[in-house]
């Protein structure tokens, strides 16, 4: 059954850097993980009552829980984990569950 990676990243004290950094460096980087079928990703993530603690929401799917670790343990993988302190000072949620067909 295909599974799904999400990331939510707080809110940070400076949108504007975050989402430049976020599609000029960071996506590329995560666009990189071996064994990626799709990916999407928002940078307008809203409440629906109050505010929304998050600015942004990542999702890759692959094919297995497996090949998800796999390419988490990978040089790629470790890249993206390692870049994540240089512009989410807000902090992430990193989240998986299985992808329905």
């Amino acid at each position: 059954m295909a599974h799904t990676l999400v990331v939510l990243y707080r809110q940070p004290a400076d949108a504007a850097a975050f989402r430049s950094y976020y599609l000029d460096r960071h996506l590329p980087l995560a666009s990189r993980l071996p064994g990626v079928r799709d990916i999407r990703y928002t940078l307008d993530i809203l409440g629906v009552v109050n505010d929304s603690p998050y600015i942004a929401k990542f999702e890759a799917d692959f094919d297995t829980p497996e090949a998800m670790m796999a390419a988490l343990q990978s040089d790629a993988g470790r890249q993206a984990r390692d870049d994540v302190d240089n512009f989410a000072a807000g902090g992430v949620e990193i989240l998986h569950h299985p992808r329905p067909s």
